[in-house]
């Protein structure tokens, strides 16, 4: 009589076991920008051990992201560039050369007009300089879109064509600025919102979050689309809030210097304590501008008839066009507000060093570009984001910037950018093979 076995089928567990895949999936999470978000954290780690603490103090993050602020605004543009399958070479020219625009009709037309100070140089000098990037971008998008030169020829062009012009509209003069409110776009001591402010900006930023995770929830039950798990929601939104609570803090903790401090006091008529005055210095208004432009940009992308346009050219042009899209009036467009984004990068680059200068966005092609593809923008087109793009921006500076603490010199700091850069194209290059 022989022995018998009897097989048993394992019985599935009514409850499956939570991965750390499946966690993510539920919180729909983009993998790179993640990734983007760990690498950040390992530069900013590294630089601080290497650099003897002096990385992760609350003065050089808050110099970071103002010193990021201006990159930051170009590479949402440089995102729907890009995924349409373009690339602009032009915006450190663009932004040279706006720039210098606002900065002779401040000081030759508007102050002599308006007297100092009045709020209308500001407001009348940001309209001249982005109505110029905007009019420089159109005429690339034109050429590009209607001529039928490659955007590469045209942009390139461009770099050398609005570096030149940067040069001639004030003859090679530096040129500093006359109103002090425009000056607030350059952050700085005075060109912050103080600790109060920054609160009040957090408490606004986390009902922000909280109200899109709602309205986007109602949206899906709408149109009866899958719904994340509760659970999700929740910790999205915590995250959210986390982030924006742990920002404030930093920028609250940097404080004015002493000597800032008594001066600010004797201004204010403020009596200054025996322990000193505790002044912080708070959000810096270029970081605010720069979270604006995001915001907006995010919208457009994501919300409008135009960012859905962008993308479906990106993905398939071809396509596209017979779907009846009008590929060349938004090409023409995507150029056209690059041009715009440019201009408002160099208002704050301008604000920030007081003056326009002729050598102004030199390279800043290279970091707007890097920003957008180690962000995870496509260069084969179709895919990418501006949150990402500006987080990119942040990793740029932060190699900058941690190089700089380091003392290492500017040559070898472009060598570190651009084997950056194209490691990133590589990481992309593998994950569209592997996931596409």
């Amino acid at each position: 009589m022989s022995d018998t076995t009897t097989a048993t089928t394992p019985v599935p567990s009514s409850q499956p076991k939570r991965t750390a895949s499946s966690f993510i999936g539920a919180l729909e999470i983009d993998v790179r920008f993640l990734g983007m978000v760990g690498a950040l954290a390992a530069i900013w780690i590294v630089f601080d051990f290497l650099a003897d603490g002096t990385f992760l103090t609350p003065r050089n993050i808050w110099n970071l992201s103002v010193q990021s602020s201006s990159i930051a605004v170009m590479s949402t543009g440089m995102v729907l560039v890009i995924v349409m399958r373009h690339i602009d070479l032009s915006v450190g020219s663009i932004l040279g050369v706006t720039g210098m625009i606002m900065a002779v009709f401040q000081a030759s037309y508007l102050t002599p007009a308006f007297g100092f100070n009045n709020p209308a140089v500001m407001a009348l000098t940001l309209a001249a300089g982005i109505a110029a990037g905007a009019l420089i971008g159109a005429l690339h998008g034109f050429i590009i879109a209607y001529l039928g030169v490659p955007a590469f020829i045209v942009t390139l062009g461009g770099l050398l064509v609005w570096r030149g012009a940067a040069w001639a509209v004030a003859e090679g003069k530096t040129i500093p600025l006359t109103d002090d409110n425009f000056k607030l776009l350059g952050g700085g001591a005075s060109g912050s919102i103080g600790a109060t402010w920054s609160w009040i900006v957090a408490v606004i930023a986390c009902l922000a979050i909280a109200a899109a995770t709602l309205q986007a929830r109602r949206q899906r039950q709408r149109f009866h689309f899958p719904l994340k798990p509760l659970w999700a929601e929740v910790v999205t939104v915590a995250a959210g809030c986390a982030a924006v609570i742990a920002a404030t803090l930093v920028v609250n903790a940097y404080e004015l210097p002493a000597a800032l401090a008594r001066r600010y006091a004797q201004a204010a008529g403020i009596t200054v304590p025996p322990e000193g005055l505790h002044i912080s210095f708070g959000y810096a208004v270029p970081v605010l501008v720069a979270l604006a432009v995001g915001i907006i940009m995010t919208f457009i992308t994501t919300r409008t008839r135009f960012g859905r346009y962008v993308f479906a050219i990106g993905g398939n042009p071809e396509a596209a066009e017979l779907a009846g899209i009008n590929t060349k009036r938004v090409t023409l467009m995507v150029f056209s507000l690059m041009g715009a984004l440019a201009a408002i990068g160099a208002a704050i680059s301008t604000a920030r060093l007081n003056s326009a200068t002729n050598a102004q966005g030199t390279l800043d092609e290279l970091y707007v570009i890097a920003a957008a593809v180690i962000g995870g923008t496509s260069l084969a087109g179709g895919s990418g984001t501006i949150a990402g793009a500006m987080l990119g921006a942040l990793v740029m500076q932060s190699l900058q910037s941690g190089m700089v603490l380091m003392r290492v010199d500017t040559p070898y700091q472009n060598i570190v950018v651009g084997a950056v850069l194209v490691f990133a194209v590589w990481i992309d290059t593998v994950y569209r093979k592997r996931f596409k």
